[in-house]
């Protein structure tokens, strides 16, 4: 497939006369090269229809950021940006292209450039969004990223994820192996993340394949979040609903955790199926739903006042297990969880 060089500053123009003429809304057709990324602002609409926007090889940038990303006002609720909708019809497809080797083994001092340049939609401080009918192929790291975005909605979404691994030879191959971690090239490409500050938001119908998480609400206090924090802003996950996620995945279908004083509650995941023995590209997954971890990914784990009001309902586990808990969960309701041959229901490490 060849791609026309050019398509940000193109769709951009797109962007800039739109809100010039008062329509507030684009259409981008066509397969276009990205090498920078597109500022999407508030009250605007971008219509992705029958094209493949493929980020340009080497590069290190988003696709889609808000207007007030990475600014200083983007830091402050008076900088917050509103209702931006990206909408794919028909063949819509978002492609990270080649790996550009900046991943999360590479040192800090010798990176290029911020990993979260790696996110194919990057949104913080975004106050109503919605993404819907997009295909994310090829992702350098997570497709979807989300820090400080409230009321949202994440609709018919399809994720590929690079199945390539390396063998000692030097060789690639596809189709990741669960003994081999090391060998795999683009380590942690999840589908849909969640970071600190995001509430009221559903996100529903996502499928595909998925190197790591395939929906990830991990309310961390990492350097990303901190750089993106928005003042005067509640740092919580919180009132999320997560309803018919199918696929497969390396590690999780949807994760769930928080460790420090960030809190994560009120989140409803209403139908998970694992399709991890089906899928050609990895031999198995480990878990349908997990929520906590016995790692330490902050100073401690969260308390039960931290992490509450959390509904698994309707999960279903083909990998090592349906369910796995850990750390202390507040008003913890479970449903149907069921299991294919050979896989576990529940791995319940609360108490350890």
């Amino acid at each position: 497939m060849i791609f026309t060089a050019g398509g940000s500053a193109h769709i951009q123009k797109l962007v800039d006369d739109a809100v010039l003429s008062g329509e507030r809304t684009a259409t981008v057709t066509g397969d276009w090269e990205i090498d920078t990324a597109v500022r999407l602002p508030s009250h605007f609409t971008l219509i992705l229809s029958d094209c493949h926007l493929r980020l340009k090889d080497g590069t290190y940038t988003n696709i889609f950021v808000n207007a007030h990303h990475e600014t200083p006002e983007g830091n402050t609720t008076a900088g917050t940006d509103y209702d931006i909708a990206i909408l794919g019809r028909g063949r819509a497809i978002l492609d990270g292209g080649e790996p550009n080797g900046l991943h999360e083994k590479v040192p800090l001092a010798e990176r290029k450039a911020p990993l979260h340049k790696n996110n194919l939609i990057l949104f913080t401080n975004v106050n109503g969004f919605r993404v819907e009918g997009i295909h994310c192929r090829n992702q350098r790291w997570w497709a979807l990223n989300f820090i400080y975005c409230v009321n949202g909605e994440l609709r018919n979404l399809d994720f590929c994820a690079n199945d390539a691994a390396v063998d000692e030879n030097g060789q690639i191959y596809h189709g990741l192996k669960r003994e081999k971690y090391k060998e795999v090239l683009v380590k942690n490409a999840d589908g849909i993340d969640l970071r600190q500050g995001c509430s009221h938001i559903v996100i529903e119908n996502i499928t595909g394949f998925t190197e790591d998480d395939t929906v990830a609400l991990t309310a961390l206090n990492g350097r990303t979040e901190q750089a993106f924090r928005v003042e005067g802003m509640d740092s919580a996950i919180s009132h999320v609903k997560i309803r018919n996620v199918r696929g497969a995945s390396f590690c999780s279908l949807v994760r769930l955790l928080n460790q420090g004083e960030i809190k994560l509650h009120d989140i409803e995941i209403d139908g998970v199926t694992d399709e991890c023995r089906q899928s050609p590209h990895l031999d198995h997954g480990i878990y349908a739903v997990r929520v906590g971890d016995k790692h330490m990914y902050g100073d401690r784990h969260s308390t039960k006042e931290e992490t509450y009001n959390i509904t698994l309902r309707n999960i279903y586990g083909e990998g090592e297990y349906a369910v796995a808990l850990a750390g202390e969960i507040g008003n913890l309701s479970m449903e149907n969880i069921t299991c294919g041959e050979g896989t576990e229901c529940l791995l319940d490490g609360r108490t350890e």
